[in-house]
Parts: C-alpha cells; structure tokens; sequence
C-alpha cells in the first residue's frame, strides 16, 4: 500500500463541524483517485469508508508590498470522507 497517497488530516473550523457527521477532510497526493484514497483511509485508520468527494484547491498568488507575486501557494487536492457511524479519524 502506497502511503504517500494521505499527506495529513486537515483540521479547520469547517472540519471541526463535519466531523460529528462522520466526514472528515484529507490533503491526498494530487494524482490519487477516489478508489486509492478509499484502500489508504480503511489501511491507515481501520476505518470503513462510505464515500469520497474530492476537490482540487487552486493555489493563489500572493500580495507583497501592493505588489501581485508569482504564484507561490501550490495548487493541491483535498478529499472529503465519510465514514460509517462510530467509526473515528484520530487527529493528532
């Protein structure tokens, strides 16, 4: 099993609030599909997975000094995945 596929669980106030629904947000490598994701979420977490959505996150230039820069927040792919009930993602 590839273990580069989950880079870490995200943990945001959007995050927070789905979590008590059972879904979680995950940033996964970029080329990863919602299958591989899937097998990675059950290996890492022991967990079982009813569903992934996912979302490619558009990096973003950044302003300095008034000034639009060259695009330096990379563009990345989050995934959204729920879980049967009672079932937990830790977050550290």
């Amino acid at each position: 099993m590839d273990t580069s596929i989950i880079k870490r669980v995200l943990v945001t106030e959007k995050g927070t609030k789905l979590a008590a629904e059972n879904r979680y947000f995950l940033e996964v490598a970029r080329e990863a599909t919602k299958p591989q994701i899937r097998k990675a979420v059950e290996a890492q977490f022991g967990v079982h997975v009813l569903a992934v959505r996912t979302a490619n996150m558009k990096g973003g230039l950044r302003t300095i000094r008034g000034t639009r820069m060259q695009k330096v927040d990379p563009t990345w792919k989050r995934a959204i995945v729920t879980v049967k009930a009672g079932e937990r993602i830790e977050t550290v």
